[in-house]
C-alpha cells in the first residue's frame, strides 16, 4: 500500500484514511484540523489514552458508546465520579474495560478542572510551529517530537496519567496541532490556532 492513495470518490488521501468507511469519514472530517475548548480536548485525551495498545478502529467505532459512559466528557461532571461511576465503567461493554484506563479518565478530569487557565491553553501552548510543507510520507511522520515529549512532562506534572509523549503526539495530530497529512492529500485545513 502506498502511503497516498485515490479513493473510489476520486479524492486522493492518506492511505490509512481510505482504508474504511470510518477511517474515511474521521480522516476527511475531524484528524488533523485545529480542535479546541477543554471538553473536546479532554474528550480525544481520554480516547487517545484508552486507545493505548489498541487499534485507533476499536475506539472510533465504540466512541458513541464512550461519549454516554462519560456523560459527554464533561470535564466537571467526571471529576465528580466515583467508586459506583467506576464500577459502572467496567460493567459497560460498549467501551474499553480496563480499570486504570478508567481510573486515568477521572483522574485527568479532576487534574484538568485544577488548571488555572484550563485544557485546551495548556494543551495548545506546546504546539509547534506549522511545517513549511506536508510531509511526502508516513516515514517523514516522527512517533513523537521535543513537543510532544515536553507536553506529556507538563501534563504528568499536573497529576495527568497515561499521556507519554507518544500518545500527546497523537493528539496534536488528532486535534490539528500538528499537519501530518500528506502532501497531496485532499483535505484542506485551517492554520494551527486558526
Amino acid at each position: 500500500m502506498t502511503d497516498l492513495v485515490t479513493g473510489a470518490d476520486g479524492l486522493p488521501r492518506c492511505a490509512w484514511g481510505a482504508s474504511t468507511p470510518d477511517y474515511a469519514l474521521y480522516h476527511d472530517e475531524e484528524w488533523g484540523r485545529p480542535l479546541r475548548g477543554d471538553d473536546a480536548l479532554y474528550e480525544r485525551l481520554t480516547l487517545e489514552a484508552f486507545q493505548s495498545g489498541l487499534s485507533w478502529l476499536t475506539i472510533l467505532r465504540k466512541r458513541p458508546s464512550f461519549r454516554l459512559a462519560f456523560d459527554e466528557f464533561r470535564i466537571e461532571k467526571v471529576a465528580d465520579y466515583g467508586e459506583a461511576d467506576v464500577a459502572r465503567l467496567l460493567a459497560d461493554a460498549g467501551i474499553v474495560r480496563n480499570r486504570a484506563k478508567v481510573e486515568a479518565a477521572i483522574a485527568n478530569a479532576r487534574a484538568a478542572l485544577a488548571l488555572p487557565d484550563g485544557l485546551s491553553a495548556l494543551l495548545w501552548s506546546y504546539a509547534p510551529p506549522p511545517r513549511a510543507a506536508r510531509p511526502r510520507s508516513f516515514g517523514e511522520v516522527p512517533a513523537l517530537t521535543p513537543e510532544s515529549t515536553a507536553m506529556a512532562k507538563a501534563l504528568k506534572k499536573s497529576g495527568f496519567r497515561f499521556v507519554g509523549p507518544t500518545t500527546a503526539y497523537a493528539l496534536m495530530q488528532a486535534t490539528g496541532m500538528v499537519d501530518d497529512h500528506l502532501a497531496g492529500c485532499h483535505v484542506v485545513r485551517d492554520r494551527p490556532g486558526a
